[in-house]
This record gives structure tokens, C-alpha cells and sequence, in this order.
């Protein structure tokens, strides 16, 4: 598994090769629907105005979008990102009622689009993916407007042991679920071995804060299951 995660890059993709189809059912399952709690929370954290930019890197099957142009009545343009061509394909045709995004097949590490774009950057469960966060951080700070916003929902570290123990016991449990749903257990293999290794909360704002990024902060979720991460291009 350490060898497989060396080579991140071409993990993940095979990785979400596998999955997408079912991506949306598996978040359920995994998260018991608690995922779309937390999506909730960052776009009320956001707290967005009709007609400012969105781009929503890692974009999955676009649900970061819908809440965004829903809590808008639509009067938004939204541009979303994916490194997965059966991802965006997916998202495309949950979202196909909406005409105002813009699909793209990129990585996070190299975003073909302008700088001092969008109001706001979000990621979600996707920073952790990534092959060099830093230069994804980079790459979030360059396409944000001044006075833009960067947002990341991502695992974190549980601050809580008891719930910590139980969650590490239930973690134990999702690639059984996978193989179930999917026929696969190897992607979600690589997802719980993904979380542990991922960056604690404080780390993520040291590397925010080297990229620019002023008046970062992070808030917890779940008891430090997930962590909302932010932070301003000023």
C-alpha cells in the first residue's frame, strides 16, 4: 500500500476509474448521508451573493454545485473541475437541468484557467488526492480574485480518542462495503490509508498561510471527522 501511494498520480485515477458510478451511493453509505451535512455547512459558511464566481476543483458528480446555484436561484456561473472523465460525465447528467457551469478536465495542480478569476475555491474531499499540495494551494490562490475565498472540506484529525477508537474501527469497515457495492475493495483500501496520512488541521494552515492565504482558519465537523478549512487572498 506505501509503494501504491507513492505513486499517487496514477493511483487516484484508477482509483475513481473504478468508483464513479457509484460514487454518490458509496458517500451515502459511507458517511451514513452525514456527508451532505457538511456540504451544507460550507456553503453556509460561504454565504454567497447572485452572480459571483464559483470553481469547485475535484468537483466528483458536482454536488458543491447544485447547493451553490440552488441557493441562488441559478444566478451564478459555476466552473467545475475534475481530473476524471467519467466523474464530470456523471456530474453532467445529475446537473443537466442547470446551464450556467462550465465542466473541466484538469487537476488541481494545474488549473487552465486565468488568474484573478472567481470569488470563490472550493474543494472538497479532494485536497487529500492531490499529488503536491502545495502546488494545489498555489494553483487555488492564483485563479481566486483579490478579496476571493478559498474553502476546502477535507478529513481531519479527531480530537476526541473515544470517538477517534470508534471511528478507526468503523474506517475498518469500508472496504468490505466497497466490494459489496462496487466489486472493489482496493479504492477504499486507499481512501482510509489516505485520510491517516493527510495533514492535521494546523499543518493545512501552515501550507495555506505559505501560498498566500490571510485570516485562514479551520472549523470542525463531526468532531474533527472533517474540518472546513479557509482562508482569504487579500
Amino acid at each position: 500500500m506505501q509503494q501504491y501511494l507513492q505513486n499517487k498520480k496514477g493511483l487516484v485515477q484508477n482509483v475513481f476509474d473504478q468508483v464513479y458510478d457509484q460514487y454518490d451511493l458509496m458517500n451515502d453509505l459511507m458517511s451514513l448521508g452525514i456527508h451532505r451535512l457538511w456540504k451544507k455547512n460550507l456553503l453556509n459558511l460561504m454565504n454567497p451573493s447572485p452572480n459571483q464566481k464559483l470553481i469547485d476543483v475535484a468537483c466528483g458528480t458536482g454536488d458543491i454545485a447544485k447547493l451553490f446555484l440552488e441557493s441562488l436561484n441559478q444566478s451564478s456561473e459555476i466552473t467545475c473541475v475534475d481530473p476524471n472523465k467519467g466523474m464530470i460525465k456523471k456530474g453532467k447528467e445529475k446537473l443537466s437541468k442547470f446551464q450556467n457551469l462550465k465542466w473541466i478536465l484538469a487537476s488541481a495542480e494545474k488549473l487552465p484557467l486565468e488568474e484573478n478569476t472567481f470569488n470563490f475555491y472550493t474543494i472538497s474531499f479532494g485536497l487529500r488526492n492531490t499529488k503536491n499540495l502545495s502546488q494545489a494551494l498555489s494553483e487555488s490562490y492564483r485563479v481566486l480574485k483579490p478579496g476571493g475565498r478559498y474553502f476546502c472540506l477535507e478529513f481531519s484529525k479527531i480530537q476526541n480518542s473515544s470517538l477517534n477508537f470508534i471511528y478507526k474501527n468503523y474506517s475498518k469497515l469500508i472496504p468490505t462495503i466497497g466490494k459489496l457495492v462496487v466489486g472493489e475493495d482496493e479504492p477504499y483500501k486507499y481512501l482510509t490509508k489516505s485520510i491517516e496520512n493527510f495533514v492535521n488541521q494546523d499543518e493545512l494552515i501552515n501550507l495555506m498561510e505559505k501560498s498566500g492565504f490571510q485570516k485562514c482558519s479551520y472549523r470542525n465537523l463531526s468532531g474533527g471527522i472533517v474540518s472546513i478549512h479557509s482562508g482569504w487572498k487579500i
